[in-house]
């Protein structure tokens, strides 16, 4: 089947030229499942439109009855920060306009205060399925209302202009896919959230972050936090319900590169985890392990203790042990006669999940991050 398609003006620019959004929608016969799926969000991330192509390339293959409700893909979500360059390197983590990182922009319905206990009040006694739905509604209503309170003089920030073109086509979604690499270089993983472990192990990752500290606005969080926070009202008055609404962050890969291995990693957990969310109609791959899980508060993070030149360090994927060498650092401290090298060993038992690309550093910049005890 062939995708429908949609081009949305996004920016703009002075030139008199417009920025724009592609997006692809694919709807099945039946269903009423919707799945949303953007990819580079962060400028230089950009193995995740290979992957959007690829799953393009799989569905235009499949007949309308091999899919259940609808599947939107848009890669390229954010071009202002795919364009952002210098030299032979791109940047766009952080937007020009105000300095905001563009995963840090987005609107969370939980943060206009609504009272919750009168709608748990209200909604105790009904079914899962009406629960949802009122919810739901609550939440696209109070969004309208902040578009249709745009002042067309004013006019807005562009950070919250692409937020709210990017939420206005994810808000209804059950599931939202946000396709991210390492801005440095990184083995493979995924964001988790709460009470969502399970569905975790069908995209058939071996590591995963489990989300019990929230950096706040980012897009997966934005999104599925208004359903935890309403689960947990209804826990404490004894409706232990977990809604069908889930989101991700697959971080596939490292920054200005696309690895064809990563590649093939976020196809296949992608297509997977639509087939056992019964979105596609295919055979379904029965993980073989299961996925390993390390707390975001328990992530090791290592900087430099002075500045200098790294050596001889280890890569994204090594096991290591406390007391392990993991890197060296090359010193030219004026006051000593010749420069030397000192052994940095690890605090930690784990593996070492991402690394910087830049062998100078200068004191305190990033080193290597280490999934503890796993």
């Amino acid at each position: 089947m062939e995708a429908n398609t949609q081009i949305i003006d996004l920016q703009s620019l002075a030139s008199g030229d417009i920025l724009q959004l592609k997006t692809y929608h694919f709807q099945g016969k039946n269903g009423t499942k919707k799945a949303y799926i953007q990819a580079n969000l962060h400028g230089a991330e950009i193995v995740g439109n290979a992957v959007i192509y690829e799953l393009i390339e799989f569905f235009s293959n499949l007949n309308i009855e091999q899919i259940e409700g609808e599947i939107i893909l848009v890669p390229m979500c954010n071009p202002v920060g795919a364009n952002q360059r210098n030299l032979f390197f791109s940047t766009g983590r952080y937007s020009p306009y105000d300095g905001l990182n563009w995963n840090r922009i987005f609107w969370d319905y939980i943060h206009e205060s609504p009272d919750l206990d009168t709608f748990v009040k209200f909604n105790i006694n009904l079914s899962k399925e009406e629960i949802y739905h009122n919810y739901l509604t609550n939440i696209i209503n109070n969004f309208s209302h902040k578009i249709k309170e745009i002042n067309n003089s004013r006019s807005l920030p562009f950070s919250e202009h692409l937020r709210n073109v990017l939420q206005s086509l994810s808000l209804n979604a059950n599931y939202v896919i946000d396709i991210h690499s390492s801005s440095v270089s990184a083995i493979d993983y995924i964001y988790s959230f709460d009470r969502r472990q399970k569905s975790t192990d069908y995209f058939l990752l071996e590591y995963s972050i489990l989300m019990n500290k929230y950096d706040g606005n980012a897009f997966d969080e934005a999104f599925l936090n208004p359903w935890l926070v309403l689960e947990k009202k209804l826990n404490h008055e004894g409706r232990n319900i977990t809604f069908d609404v889930e989101a991700w962050t697959l971080e596939l890969g490292s920054g200005m590169r696309v690895k064809e291995e990563s590649v093939k990693k976020g196809v296949r957990g992608i297509i997977n985890y639509l087939t056992y969310k019964n979105i596609l109609k295919l055979e379904l791959i029965k993980p073989q392990n299961k996925t390993k899980f390390v707390l975001k508060n328990n992530l090791k993070h290592y900087y430099a203790p002075q500045g200098g030149i790294i050596r001889n360090r280890l890569q994204a994927g090594a096991k290591i042990q406390q007391g392990d060498t993991l890197y060296q650092l090359l010193t030219f401290e004026k006051k000593e006669r010749k420069p030397t090298i000192i052994d940095i060993q690890s605090a930690d038992q784990g593996i070492i999940y991402d690394v910087s690309t830049n062998d100078t550093v200068n004191q305190g910049e990033y080193i290597l991050g280490i999934f503890p005890h796993v």
